[in-house]
Parts: structure tokens; sequence; C-alpha cells
């Protein structure tokens, strides 16, 4: 009889299991404990479980193991920050036992991923529209590919990547183990794994919208232009890393602009920054240089850190299921953490729809007292200077100063264009 309280009996190889000791991998998550032993045994595998419940190493160690004995693997996520992560926790558990993994997102040095690729890696991870980028270029080929995984599905689809998802999976060998993870179960995955998987396995750990027990959460009602007041209000009366979601980039931006102006470390995350702003955005959170970061929903599923203490929904999402996904940027790993939502007097059906998906009231606190307005005077005239267009000078009005004519380009004086410059005892000759 396994020992289910540990990664041992899984059916994983002895030298993976040893690393994963000495990361201090030690008790496996619920969707680690029922999935890796079907992976192993090469059955295809639906999974459902919501983000911070363990899926990257459930699926990562049979990857791992299934290249150690010579299969391939193909990796595709949705966003360029969840490949990194998920790239680098398999570099942790495989680059020991050689094995060799290339990374192909958007945004990064197509000759640097050609180097990689020249390497022969045993594990391809990648977002779609780069390696379809590479499927044109004939720079890979996924023939001999025996092992297929998808994760977040159901993100990928909502970012409408599903024409390359099919592209990709026609690419792919048809003998191979397909896994696919998700946190919903949409007609469009439904059809995936009836189109393109052999009979898998179905596993639930979660129903959808199931938010961790070790989250607290919090609703203010405030209006819009008093978001940024009680903003700063709660910054000083949180002391630990922040996650702040707003639901545009030009909203990201100000709100970090608003952060700084207060004296506080803050960094920005969304698709208008370039790859390397937003790895160095999301390593300074890691490693303490920022304390808060700003983000849109590109972070909801796409950063494992742990020990954030707030999760600060500065707007809500556009959907009910992203607000499960934002709050579970804290509470992971067993850790407890904290949720507070701004919402506007005219969002309380948005509220409804996220109390029907998670099946819970969600409790609604008093607006505290807020600072005074001039403590952000400062802060908003940095913000006008920094947003404010500059004016535009006129090709025709601005160049000419009064009373002096224009010229054509032989030089030539435009008789439309004005009176000739006066000077002291100029007589004009059309006075006589």
């Amino acid at each position: 009889m396994p020992n289910l309280s540990t990664f041992y009996g899984l059916g994983i190889a002895p030298a993976i299991l040893n690393i994963l000791d000495k990361l201090d991998f030690k008790v496996p998550t619920p969707i680690q404990e029922k999935s890796i032993p079907s992976l192993m045994e090469g059955k295809d595998l639906v999974g459902l479980a919501q983000t911070g419940t363990g899926k990257t190493l459930a699926f990562g160690i049979p990857t791992i193991q299934a290249a150690l004995s010579g299969k391939r693997g193909l990796i595709i996520l949705p966003t360029r920050e969840l490949a990194v992560q998920v790239e680098e926790t398999l570099s942790k558990i495989g680059s020991s036992l050689g094995v060799r993994t290339a990374l192909l997102v958007g945004g990064d040095s197509m000759s640097r991923q050609l180097q990689s690729l020249r390497r022969n890696p045993m594990i391809v991870i990648g977002t779609p529209g780069r390696i379809i980028d590479h499927l044109k270029r004939k720079t890979i080929d996924f023939a001999s590919t025996g092992i297929l995984v998808v994760d977040e599905a159901d993100r990928l689809l909502d970012m409408g990547f599903a024409p390359q998802l099919k592209q990709i999976l026609s690419a792919v060998s048809n003998k191979r183990q397909t896994m696919l993870f998700s946190a919903t179960m949409p007609q469009e995955i439904l059809s995936i794994a009836n189109s393109y998987m052999h009979l898998p396995v179905r596993i639930e750990i979660a129903r959808s919208g199931t938010v961790t027990e070790n989250v607290t959460q919090e609703i203010f009602f405030v209006e819009k232009s008093d978001k940024l007041r009680l903003l700063e209000k709660l910054l000083y009366e949180y002391k630990g890393s922040v996650l702040v979601f707003s639901r545009t980039k030009f909203g990201a931006k100000k709100i970090t602009s608003s952060i700084r102006a207060l004296g506080h470390t803050a960094s920005e995350l969304h698709s208008d920054r370039s790859p390397g702003q937003r790895r160095e955005a999301l390593e300074g959170f890691k490693n303490g240089r920022y304390r808060i970061l700003v983000a849109t929903d590109i972070a909801a599923r796409g950063i494992d850190v742990r020990n954030i203490e707030l999760v600060l929904n500065y707007d809500l999402p556009m959907n009910a299921e992203d607000y499960v996904h934002r709050i579970g940027r804290t509470a992971r790993a067993g850790a407890k953490g904290h949720a507070i939502s701004f919402a506007t007097p005219d969002q309380k059906r948005d509220i409804r729809d996220i109390e029907r998906l998670i099946k819970t009231a969600l409790p609604f606190s008093k607006l505290p007292e807020l600072p005074p307005v001039h403590s952000l005077s400062r802060e908003k005239t940095a913000y006008r200077e920094f947003t404010s267009p500059k004016p535009r000078r006129s090709r025709y009005s601005s160049r000419a100063r009064p009373g002096f004519s224009r010229t054509n380009r032989r030089g030539v004086r435009n008789r439309f264009s004005g009176s000739k410059p006066r000077r002291r005892g100029y007589r004009d000759r059309t006075s006589h």
C-alpha cells in the first residue's frame, strides 16, 4: 500500500525523489497525489484544479521522467511569465539529471531560441504564438514528441489561442501522451479532449470557483474618485508585499505612479512592458526590491510568488472567474493571506456574480476615514505632467511671428500670408 503522505509510492524514479527531498518537496498536493500515478502509467489525463494547487509538479515530474526514458516533451502555456516559471521549476529538478529544456516565448531573442533548439532539447516550453513562429520557420519539428502538456487551457481559449492550439496539436505525433490542465471545463475544452485525447482519465480536485480556505476576503464600496485615498490608507496599514490588480494597462501605470509618489517602492506588470521590464518587475517583487506590484490580469495566473500578504483588486475583474485566480496569488503553499476589493456603488451586480461563483457571501467593510486630499496633490501634479499631451505647434501659425510674412520654397513672398514688417521711418508705398 503506497504511503500517500509523501512522494514515495507514486511511481517516481529514485533519482528524482532524491532531488525532490533536497528541494524540500515532502508532501504532494492533492492534484499531484492523484495525477502522477496515472501519468506514470502513460495515460492521457484531464485535470481540473485551481491555480496554486501544485499543477506544475503534477505534470512536470512525469514529463521529466519520460524525457529520461527518451520521450520528448512539449508544454504549452498562455503567458510568458507562466512559461518562464515552469521552465525554472523543471530546470531545478531536471538539470542535474541532464534534462535539457528550451524556452520559446514572444518578445525574446529569436537567435537565442534557435541556439537552444540546436542543443537538441528534451523538453520544449512555450507560448502558442512563438511556437507557431518556429513551426512556420521550420526550426522545430514535433513529429517525435511523445509527451504533450497543455496548462491553463481555459485561459488559452479566453486569450483567443484556440486556432493556434489546434494547429500545434495537429503538428504533434498521434502516438503521444496528452495532459490537459484547466481551472474550468468549458465546452471548447471538452471538444479538444474528445478530438485529441485517447480515453483520458479525469481528475477534479476542486469545483470551479473554489477559494482556498487560508485567504480572507473583504469588500469596500467606494467612489471612483476616492479609490486612491483608500489605497493610500491600506498601504500604510499592510507592511508586507502587496499585489494590486488593475483592469487596464493605463490604469496600472496611473496606480504605480500614485504609489511611488506616496513614497512606496512599486513596479508595474502588463503587456505594454517589454520582456526585460516584465522580468525585472517580477524578480524585483520576488526579492523585495519592490514591495508593491501593480498588474493587469496577465499576472492573475502568471506569477508564483510566495508570502504575498495582500492581494488588492483596485478594479474588479471583467469576469468572476478571474476574481478567484487573482486572490489565489496569496495564501499559497499553506500560508495565510488577505484579499481586498474596491467596488463602486454601480458594481453590485458584479459582486453578486462573484458570490454566486464562489458560493459565499463577501463581507463588506465600512469605509474608514480617508487621508486628506492634499496628501495626494504632489502625485496628481506629477501624473498630470506625465500624461498631459505636449502642445503641438501649428505648421502655419506657430513659425510665423506677427508682422512677418511667409515665403515659399523659392523665397518668394506669399501675398496672402500677411503684411510686411514695419520699421521706424518706413513709409508704405501703398499710402501714396
